[in-house]
C-alpha cells in the first residue's frame, strides 16, 4: 500500500466492532486533524437464493455491508458535524436500484438498506454543512467477484436453475471481464468531493456516470 508520511496513512479497520472503527477513525484525525472525505465502500456479496442461505450467513452480509457501514457513519459524523464541513459516499449498487437479480436478493436488500439510511443521512446533515452522495455502480474490474471475495452458497439447491446460472455467469463470464474502470470513478468522486453543490444521487452504470437530482 505504501509508506505512511504526512499525506498518506494506511490503517486496518474492522467494520463490525463499533471501537475499532472510532480507534481508526482517531488515528486519521491525530495525524491529519481533521476528515474531509468519507468513502462507505466496504462489503462483499452474498449469493444464494433466500430459502438456501442460512440465517448466519444473511446475518453476517448485513452485518458487514449494512451495519459496518452505520459504524462507520455513526463515528465519523460526530467530527464532521463539528467542524460543519465534509461530503460522505456511500457505495451501493445498481443491484439496489433494480433487485431482480436470481441468487443476489440478501446482498441486494443490504444495499437497499444502504440507499435508505443514506437518504436520510443527507437530510440530517445538511444542516451541518456535510454534504451525502448515494452512488450505484455498475460492474467495475474489481476483485468483487474474486474467490476470495464472494460468497457462495453453503448448502446449494440445484432446482434454482436461473440463480445457479446467474451464479457461473458472475464468477466465471463476469469476474475481470467488468467494462468499468475503478481509478476513472475515483477521479468522479473526487470531482463531486470539489462541488459546491454536489448530487444525493449518483449512477454510474456502463462507463459514464449519471446524475439523479431526486432529493435536491
Amino acid at each position: 500500500m505504501g509508506k505512511e508520511d504526512k499525506t498518506f496513512l494506511p490503517t486496518e479497520m474492522d467494520l463490525t466492532p463499533n471501537q475499532d472503527v472510532r480507534k481508526a477513525i482517531e488515528a486519521i484525525l491525530n495525524h491529519f486533524n481533521r476528515l474531509d472525505v468519507l468513502v462507505n465502500n466496504a462489503g462483499y456479496s452474498q449469493i444464494g437464493t433466500l430459502e438456501e442461505l442460512s440465517e448466519d450467513e444473511e446475518e453476517k452480509n448485513f452485518k458487514v455491508n449494512g451495519f459496518g457501514s452505520l459504524n462507520v457513519i455513526r463515528n465519523a459524523t460526530q467530527d464532521l458535524r463539528k467542524q460543519n464541513s465534509g461530503h460522505i459516499f456511500n457505495i451501493a449498487t445498481i443491484g439496489c436500484y433494480t433487485g431482480n437479480f436470481a441468487g443476489f436478493g440478501v446482498y441486494c436488500s443490504t444495499k437497499f438498506a444502504v440507499a435508505g439510511f443514506t437518504e436520510t443521512l443527507a437530510k440530517e446533515m445538511k444542516p451541518f454543512g456535510v454534504h451525502t452522495t448515494l452512488v450505484y455502480p455498475g460492474y467495475f474490474r474489481t476483485n468483487f467477484l474474486a474467490e476470495d471475495s464472494v460468497q457462495t452458497p453453503a448448502k446449494p439447491i440445484e432446482d434454482y436453475i436461473s440463480a445457479r446460472n446467474m451464479e457461473e455467469a458472475h464468477l466465471t463470464v463476469i469476474n475481470g471481464n467488468q467494462p468499468n474502470d475503478p481509478k476513472k470513478a475515483a477521479k468522479v468522486l473526487i470531482a463531486l468531493s470539489k462541488q459546491e453543490q454536489p448530487p444525493i444521487h449518483l449512477i454510474y452504470w456502463r462507463r459514464r456516470p449519471i446524475i439523479m437530482q431526486i432529493l435536491k
